[in-house]
This record gives structure tokens, C-alpha cells and sequence, in this order.
């Protein structure tokens, strides 16, 4: 178990993540919604205990929602100065999980290696695989 510190691209928020072992990886998702508001390929995710997330800075987070693939909806969490997005609660995953953005840890994104990649089938057909490849989400 480790703790990392993340903050968003102006620095008005900052938390501290506490990270098992295997939470120690960037879960790369390329579904469209995450191409759509990253304005990227993919996202560098962790599905994490909303315990282990810590706020130290900026906790009037701004939120956006909008429904998942499960039908359900998935609550982005985001800096209200430069909308970074620190991390999504997906009502699929029940309200003790989040989905956390490993690519905005300030140790995390260099160090921690791709540990799966979900939503390949949104995967753009020029990006090369580079971890075990789910179509939609892994098998519960």
C-alpha cells in the first residue's frame, strides 16, 4: 500500500490517493465518452474504494452526469477552474467504488505501467494493444 498525490493542470485541487498493490496500474480506457471529454485516445483510469481518495485542496468539486453504457449513471468529478477530472462515481460499480485518473498522479503516471485496457472495441484502429484487452469491462 502507497499513497499518491495528484492535482489538476491549475492547481486549485489536490488529494492523495492510498493505492494497494495491484490499484498500482493505469487501467487505459478507450470508450467514446472518455475520448469525448479527455479529448485523447484514451484515459489512464483505477477503480479504487472512494475511502482510499483523499481531498486536501479544492473540495468544491464541479459535477457532470450522464448514463453509462449500463444504463446507470456515471458522476464525473472535476476542478471547477480548469475542469480536470479527478475522478467518476459509475452507479454499476455501487457507491464504495470510484474510478480514479491515474494520469493525474503526479508519481503514478510515470511509474505505474498499463494493467488492462477496456472498451477495445472503441479502441481506434491504428493504437497498438499494450495490456490484456476486454472488449467492454472484464468479467466480474
Amino acid at each position: 500500500m502507497a499513497d499518491f498525490k495528484g492535482k489538476c493542470h491549475c492547481g486549485n485541487t489536490e488529494w492523495t490517493a492510498t493505492l494497494q498493490q495491484d490499484q498500482q496500474a493505469h487501467i487505459l480506457c478507450h470508450c467514446n465518452t472518455c475520448k469525448t471529454l479527455s479529448g485523447a485516445t484514451y484515459t489512464l483510469n483505477q477503480i479504487i474504494p472512494a475511502k482510499a481518495l483523499n481531498i486536501t485542496k479544492g473540495h468544491d468539486l464541479g459535477k457532470y452526469t450522464y448514463k453509462g453504457d449500463s444504463g446507470k449513471n456515471v458522476h464525473c468529478f472535476y476542478c471547477r477552474n480548469c475542469t480536470s477530472h479527478v475522478y467518476h462515481q459509475q452507479e454499476a460499480l455501487g457507491p464504495d467504488s470510484i474510478v480514479l485518473r491515474t494520469g493525474l498522479l503526479t508519481e503514478g503516471i510515470q511509474k505505474f505501467q498499463p494493467g488492462a485496457e477496456i472498451f477495445g472495441k472503441d479502441r481506434l484502429g491504428w493504437e497498438k494493444a499494450v495490456a490484456q484487452t476486454f472488449a467492454v469491462m472484464p468479467p466480474s
